[in-house]
C-alpha cells in the first residue's frame, strides 16, 4: 500500500490544510499542531505547524507514545486534555514546563474514528480569563477532529494512506490582496520615521527593516534581511533576543528588552507578535544607573536562547527513554532538526568494532558501508572513541586534509565528531554533519560535547534496563508452553504479545491440555507486571493443567485453583476461562473467574460473545463459585481465547471494542488459522497504542470432509 506525502490528484496533506486553517480561525488559537502516526511506528510525528515556525517547534516534532505528553495522553485516553496556564502545564508535564516557561493556555484532542486512532492535534492560545475553552471552540474543535479523522479512514480504505512527511509543513497563510499603492505609501510612510520598525517572520528572520531601523542598530538592510538579528549582529547573539522573541511568538504577547550596541549606546526593542510574524519598534533608550557598558561579544557566541532550550529538552525527554532503541530514537529525531545537523550516526563499541545502532539524514547504503569499522580503523569517528575528544571540521577542505580516504555522503560539508562518555568510559561516538559549512565557535561545541554527554548517560542507563528486561522476559516465555499439543480434528493457533518495553514483565498466560476423553483450554492473566506476577502465573498454569489432565470439569477447575491461590496469600488476584471442548459429541463447556468473554465464529461466518455467567477473580473469595455454561461446537466453529490487553483501550468502552474484534473475526475467513491470529493482533495494534500484554488462543473445529 503506498502512501500520499503531498497534495495533487487524489488525496494529499494538502486536504488537511483547509481544515487547520478553519480550526486555527474558528477558535482563535495562536498556534496549531497536528500529529499523525507513520506506518508502524509507536510515536506520532508532527505533521502541519500553524502560527510557528517548525524551528520554533523542533523538539515537539516526535512525539513517543510511552512519554507523557499532552498529545499522547489525548490519544491514550481517547479523550481532551485541556492545561489553563503555565502552572498547570508545569504540574502535569514538568519536562515540557521547563523548555516552555511561557503562560498559555493548550488543548490536545486525538483524532479516532471506531476504534482507531489516527493521530491527535495540540492547539495553544493566550491566557484569557477564565482559562477555559468557550462553547464555540470545543464545537469547532470536535468538527475539525470527526472531519479530520474521516478523511484518513476514507484515504486509508482507498489505498492511499496520509503518510506524515519527515519534516512538518508550515501551514501557508491565506495570502490577501496586495495593493500596491498602499504598499508604496507603507514603505515611504516608516522610511520617514525618526524610529526604527523591523519585521521577523515566524521563524525570526529579519523580512524588513527601515533606514532609522538599520541606524540604530548599525547595520544595512542588506546584511539583516533573510537572516536572524543575533546572527549579524554580535551584540545580540546572547539568549535574550532570541528569547524574547520566542516568548512572543508562543504567548502572542508584547514583550520588550534593552541592549547597549558597543560600545555604549542602549536600544530598545519592542516586540508586537501576531500570526504571520512579529514587528519590531526600535527606540534609543536611557541606560539605568550603575550598568556598565557590555563589551561586544566575539563572533557566534554565545549559544543561542534556542540552543539552550533544545539542550534542556532534550536532557528532559532522554531521562524518560528506558530502552536503548528508546534513546536512539528520541536522539535521532531531536537533535537532527533541533540543532541545525543534517545528518546523524549514533556508533557503538561492540567486540572491537563501531557499530551502527542509529542514523538520520543517510542512505542505507552510505551507513552499511562504515557499519563494522575496526576501531584500529584511522577515521574521526574511531579517533573520537579512542582518544575522548571531540572532532570538529568546519569545511570540507579541513576535513579532507585529515581524512582523505574516509568517504564523504552527498555535499556533506561540515563535521562533528563526539566521544560518547559514560561512568568514565567510551562506549561508542556521535557524528553530526550539515550540508553547509560551519564555524562551530566554542560555545556550540560546549553544547555539542554536552548533548553526547546526555546521550551517553542515557545509553548507559538503557543498556542496563535491556539486559534486566530480556532477563524477565525470558523467564516469562519459559513459563509458557514451548509447543502446543497437536489434537487430530483440531487446528490451534497461539500469539503472545508482550506490552511496551516500558513495562515489566507481565501475568498472562495460556495452555491446552489434552486429558483422557476431553481437550481443555485455558487462558489468564495474573494482576500486576513483576516478577511476583509472573512466578504466581507459573503456579496457576501448573495448578490448571493438571487438574485438566484429569479431565475435571471448568467450574470445579477453578474452584479449585482459587483455593490454591488463597492458601498461597500471594495478594495478587488471577481472571481465567476455562474452555473443555468434547470433539466427538461437538460440545463445549465454558467457566470464567472475571476474564473477558471468548468470541465464537459459527461455520457459516456469524460471530457472537460468549457472555457466559462469569465468577469472581481467583484468590479472593475462598467461597467463589464459577458456573459451567454449555454450548454446541459444530465443525468447522473458531473460539477466540484472549486478555484483556488486546480490547482495553482507554477511554473506550471495552464491550464496544469487544464487538469489533468479534466483527473482525468474521471478517477474516482465511483458511490458515495462523493468518487469523496474526490479523486479530495487527488490527488491535491498529487501533490504538497497547498498554498492556496480549496472549490469544485461537481453536477451531474442523470441518467433516
Amino acid at each position: 500500500m503506498r502512501g500520499r506525502t503531498g497534495s495533487g490528484p487524489g488525496f494529499g496533506l494538502g486536504d488537511l490544510d483547509g481544515l487547520m486553517t478553519e480550526v486555527m480561525r474558528d477558535t482563535d488559537a495562536s498556534i496549531g499542531l497536528l500529529y499523525l502516526f507513520p506506518p508502524g511506528a509507536e510515536v506520532l510525528w508532527l505533521t502541519l505547524v500553524s502560527g510557528v515556525s517548525p524551528r520554533v517547534a523542533a523538539p515537539w516534532a516526535r512525539a513517543p507514545l510511552d512519554i507523557s505528553s499532552p498529545v499522547v495522553d489525548a490519544v491514550h485516553q481517547r479523550h481532551r486534555v485541556w492545561l489553563g496556564s503555565q502552572e498547570e502545564m508545569s504540574s502535569r508535564y514538568p519536562q515540557l514546563g521547563v523548555v516552555v516557561p511561557y503562560d498559555f493556555m493548550l488543548a490536545a484532542l486525538p483524532l479516532t474514528s471506531g476504534t482507531r486512532a489516527w493521530g491527535g492535534i495540540a492547539l495553544l492560545w493566550p491566557v484569557r480569563r477564565p482559562p477555559r475553552l468557550r462553547p464555540r471552540d470545543s464545537e469547532a474543535i470536535s468538527t475539525f477532529c470527526r472531519k479530520t479523522a474521516r478523511l484518513l479512514e476514507v484515504a486509508h480504505d482507498r489505498g492511499v494512506p496520509l503518510l506524515p512527511p519527515r519534516e512538518p509543513r508550515l501551514l501557508p497563510t491565506p495570502a490577501g490582496r496586495a495593493d500596491p499603492s498602499r504598499a508604496t505609501a507603507a514603505l515611504r510612510f516608516t522610511e520617514r520615521l525618526p524610529v526604527g520598525c523591523c519585521e521577523l517572520d515566524l521563524d525570526g528572520k529579519v523580512t524588513f527593516i527601515n533606514p532609522a531601523g538599520a541606524d540604530l542598530v548599525g547595520a544595512g538592510s542588506a546584511a539583516l534581511v533573510g537572516n536572524y538579528p543575533w546572527e549579524v549582529l554580535h551584540w545580540l547573539n546572547g539568549p535574550e533576543f532570541e528569547d524574547r522573541y520566542r516568548y512572543a511568538v508562543i504567548t502572542r504577547r508584547s514583550t520588550s528588552f534593552t541592549a547597549v550596541r558597543p560600545p555604549d549606546t542602549p536600544v530598545l526593542f519592542e516586540l508586537y507578535p501576531g500570526g504571520s510574524g512579529i514587528s519590531v519598534h526600535i527606540t534609543p533608550a536611557a541606560r539605568p544607573e550603575g550598568v556598565a557598558p557590555r563589551e561586544a561579544t566575539p563572533s557566534g557566541e554565545p549559544v543561542g536562547a534556542m540552543g539552550l532550550y533544545h539542550l534542556t529538552h532534550m536532557s528532559a525527554v532522554l531521562a524518560e527513554a528506558v530502552g536503548v532503541r528508546d534513546v536512539v530514537d528520541l536522539a535521532a529525531d531531536q537533535i537532527v532538526p533541533g540543532f541545525g545537523a543534517q545528518g546523524l550516526v549514533l556508533l557503538i563499541a561492540e567486540e572491537g568494532r563501531l557499530r551502527a545502532i542509529g542514523h538520520r539524514g543517510y542512505s542505507t547504503e552510505f551507513i552499511n558501508r562504515i557499519d563494522g569499522e575496526p576501531l584500529t580503523f584511522p577515521s574521526p569517528a574511531a579517533r573520537a572513541l579512542a582518544t575522548d575528544v571531540p572532532t570538529f571540521f568546519p569545511t570540507f577542505a579541513d576535513f579532507l586534509r585529515e581524512y582523505p580516504d574516509v568517504p564523504r555522503f552527498q555535499n556533506r560539508s561540515a563535521w562533528a565528531f563526539l566521544p560518547l562518555t559514560a561512568s568514565g568510559h567510551s562506549i561508542g561516538s556521535l557524528t553530526l554533519s550539515y550540508d553547509q559549512p560551519r564555524a562551530f565557535p566554542p560555545a556550540e561545541r560546549a553544547l555539542l560535547t554536552s548533548l553526547a554527554g546526555l546521550i551517553a548517560q542515557a545509553l548507559d542507563r538503557a543498556h542496563l534496563y535491556d539486559s534486566k528486561h530480556a532477563l524477565a522476559h525470558a523467564l516469562q516465555t519459559s513459563l509458557l508452553p514451548r509447543a502446543l499439543p497437536r489434537v487430530p480434528g483440531l487446528d490451534v493457533a497461539a500469539r503472545y504479545l508482550p506490552a511496551g518495553h516500558d513495562t515489566d514483565i507481565g501475568g498472562d498466560f495460556y495452555d491446552l491440555v489434552r486429558g483422557t476423553t476431553t481437550i481443555t483450554a485455558a487462558i489468564g492473566d495474573v494482576q500486576g507486571h513483576n516478577t511476583a506476577a509472573a512466578a504466581l502465573m507459573g503456579q496457576v498454569r501448573t495448578a490448571v493443567h493438571a487438574h485438566a489432565n484429569a479431565d475435571t470439569p471448568p467450574g470445579e477447575l477453578l474452584a479449585r485453583t482459587n483455593l490454591l491461590l488463597m492458601d498461597l496469600d500471594a495478594g495478587l488476584f488471577t481472571s481465567c476461562l476455562i474452555v473443555r471442548l468434547d470433539l466427538i459429541h461437538h460440545r463445549v463447556h465454558l467457566a470464567s473467574a472475571g476474564h473477558p468473554p471468548a468470541l465464537l465464529r459459527h461455520p457459516d461466518g456469524a460471530t457472537e460473545v460468549l457472555r457466559v455467567p462469569p465468577g469472581i477473580l481467583l484468590g479472593v473469595d475462598p467461597d467463589g463459585e464459577y458456573p459451567t455454561t454449555e454450548i454446541p461446537l459444530p465443525p468447522g466453529s473458531v473460539l477466540a481465547l484472549y486478555t484483556d490487553g488486546l480490547v482495553e483501550i482507554p477511554g473506550t468502552d471495552i464491550d464496544d471494542i469487544t464487538d469489533d474484534l468479534a466483527l473482525r473475526l468474521g471478517q477474516d475467513q482465511s483458511r490458515d488459522l495462523d493468518e487469523v491470529a496474526d490479523a486479530l493482533i495487527r488490527h488491535a495494534e491498529e487501533s490504538a497504542p497497547r498498554l498492556d500484554d496480549i496472549a490469544l488462543l485461537l481453536l477451531r473445529r474442523r470441518a467433516v470432509p
